[in-house]
């Protein structure tokens, strides 16, 4: 390891706001934003104080709301934890909105702001403009309803358990049962999955249908005709459109489509079925058991520490210091909120990872993953302010799956035996191939959600299953007798409920980690110093620069799809033999 720990999640002595200050209502809260309200801005210097003073302010604010986040998910059943997070959409983010607003105008109104250096504050400033130009005061309460809406997608799913052998399982540890190479075990335990979401598949629809009214709302109130066109905009997608998207989709249909429905009819035809089922999608296809990389979250910890540590010290740091904090909480329980995430902590300079691991070879992907997102929270904490840390999706989601492939050859720590090693390495790659088409299909169905408001859930459901058999014409897997489960299976999605339109990046972000992991295997260390100085970068690039940085293109139409898809494809081939 590096001699850099002592450098990692340093706290900013505060400047500003009281060294014992703690958030517990509004009013503690406005005296400090009345105060850089009401302050004088004469010239450069005192602009740029504001503007530390202002960070650092927003700093302690936002981490006060993350770690009310973080308690809420790991235990959905605590009233006290949910309390405490609804009483900060409730009370304090509409009254953070209008204050920004006002600190925004009173920002852009300096007459001297291009004496800012624009090579880095040149985004920041362009994002402001962009919420004083979307803010509408009608709104404030819609996203205070909304916030409280979404959060009610996790208390239903991480309430969804089944009893299997005399035990209750989440739904995370009972997908363990479907890489069971005896075939009746994956079917009870898919049924019972199944009729778990069954249970809950018309408050579901409810759900989703107050969101999407609401949403609308907000679109119309901002002046927009429907929400995607508005989420665009909020979402500071300077650098593509709506039809980019419609591109990426038609491109992965016509490029990636064909070469999934190749790999899952020799899927079948290696299980020697007549009838491929849902069910036979995760089990290996020569008969070996699950893998079973770890024992429990502390053996996932110490070992993706030593993963990270065989590419680059640094890396290895990172983890280290999270563990030593106590920031990690990755064991799947009763009550947990589902998915996984890391939170960026802006005020201390760490990020707590979560995730709900079931000893699965997923997990390990899945944790490697965060990792890349807490490495790019530290990287990123170099930059003075923390508009300049709050980086696009495009960009984390680089980091994030560029670590999953850095690691890969370094998995050997998680499987001694070489084959078990090998099996892991081809998952690895047929996921990403696999991945690619699910993500077109979530980002389409989307598109056709937000821009078709008032249909009806006959009509959402008709819709999806249209989506999905585009993308999927030739995938051999029969759905006969398991319609329903076809019809929902987007409930599944969280980003669908919790974070709309949240899910292209992902796809954006694949083929940028596939030509970074190309660029690392022709040219070794350096792949990793670029991808850390693009990292360091937070955003005050475009993500075309930051990109441009790590050594590869921001780029997602069919010839660079297919390029990609094909080093991928070669790839792939070395392990599956």
């Amino acid at each position: 390891m590096s001699n850099s720990a002592a450098a990692l999640g340093i706290k900013r002595e505060r400047q500003f706001v009281p060294a014992d200050f703690t958030m517990s209502n509004w009013a503690g809260i406005e005296p400090f934003y009345n105060e850089l309200l009401d302050r004088p801005i004469t010239n450069l210097e005192t602009l740029k104080q504001w503007l530390r003073d202002r960070s650092e302010l927003d700093s302690v604010i936002g981490e006060e709301y993350r770690w009310r986040y973080i308690n809420m998910t790991r235990d959905t059943r605590d009233l006290e934890t949910t309390e405490k997070l609804q009483f900060f959409y409730k009370e304090i983010d509409p009254k953070l909105n209008t204050i920004n607003f006002q600190l925004n105008k009173k920002l852009v109104g300096v007459t001297f702001l291009n004496e800012l250096d624009p090579s880095q504050y040149f985004i920041y400033l362009r994002n402001v403009q962009k919420q004083i130009d979307l803010y509408r005061e009608e709104n404030l309460p819609l996203f205070k309803e909304l916030k409280l809406k979404e959060r009610e997608y996790a208390a239903i799913s991480g309430n969804m358990e089944i009893e299997y052998q005399g035990s209750t399982l989440t739904l995370q540890q009972a997908n363990k049962y479907l890489k069971n190479p005896d075939r009746n075990v994956r079917e009870e335990v898919y049924r019972k999955i199944g009729e778990c979401r069954a249970a809950q598949q018309q408050k579901l629809e409810d759900l989703f249908d107050e969101l999407l009214k609401m949403r609308h709302q907000v679109a119309l109130n901002a002046g927009f005709e429907n929400y995607r066109d508005y989420k665009f905009a909020a979402m500071g997608r300077f650098d593509y459109t709506p039809a980019d998207c419609t591109d990426f989709h038609n491109s992965v249909a016509e490029v990636v489509a064909p070469v999934v429905g190749k790999l899952i009819e020799k899927r079948k035809q290696k299980l020697g079925v007549d009838q491929l089922k849902p069910w036979d999608l995760d089990v290996d296809t020569d008969g070996k058991q699950a893998l079973k990389p770890y024992e429990d979250g502390t053996d996932l910890t110490n070992k993706t520490i030593d993963v990270l540590d065989s590419v680059d010290g640094y890396f290895a740091e990172c983890l280290g210091n999270m563990k030593e904090r106590g920031f990690l909480d990755l064991d799947s329980r009763s009550g947990k909120a589902p998915g996984g995430y890391n939170m960026t902590l802006p005020e201390t300079g760490s990020a707590f990872i979560f995730m709900n691991s079931a000893g699965t070879d997923r997990d390990v992907k899945t944790m490697v993953h965060e990792a890349g997102h807490a490495v790019h929270s530290f990287l990123s904490h170099q930059q003075e302010l923390i508009y300049f840390r709050q980086y696009p999706s495009e960009v984390a989601e680089l980091a994030s799956m560029s670590m999953e492939l850095f690691t890969m050859p370094h998995w050997s720590i998680f499987y001694a035996d070489s084959e078990e090693l090998k099996q892991s390495q081809k998952l690895q790659l047929e996921g990403i191939i696999k991945v690619l088409p699910w993500i077109a299909i979530i980002d389409k169905f989307q598109h056709w959600l937000y821009t078709n408001p008032g249909h009806t859930q006959q009509e959402r459901r008709e819709n999806w299953l249209a989506i999905y058999r585009e993308f999927n014409a030739n995938d051999p897997t029969d759905w006969g007798g398991l319609e329903e489960n076809l019809a929902h299976l987007w409930h599944k999605q969280l980003h669908l409920f919790e974070v709309p339109f949240y899910y292209i990046e992902y796809g954006m972000a694949q083929l940028g980690a596939v030509a970074m992991w190309r660029q690392m295997l022709q040219h070794g260390q350096q792949a990793i110093e670029n991808y850390k100085a693009a990292l360091t970068l937070g955003y005050t690039r475009s993500i075309g620069e930051i990109y441009s940085t790590a050594g590869v293109e921001f780029r997602f139409d069919k010839d660079y799809i297919s390029e990609l898809v094909s080093f991928l494809q070669g790839e792939y081939y070395k392990y599956d033999n």
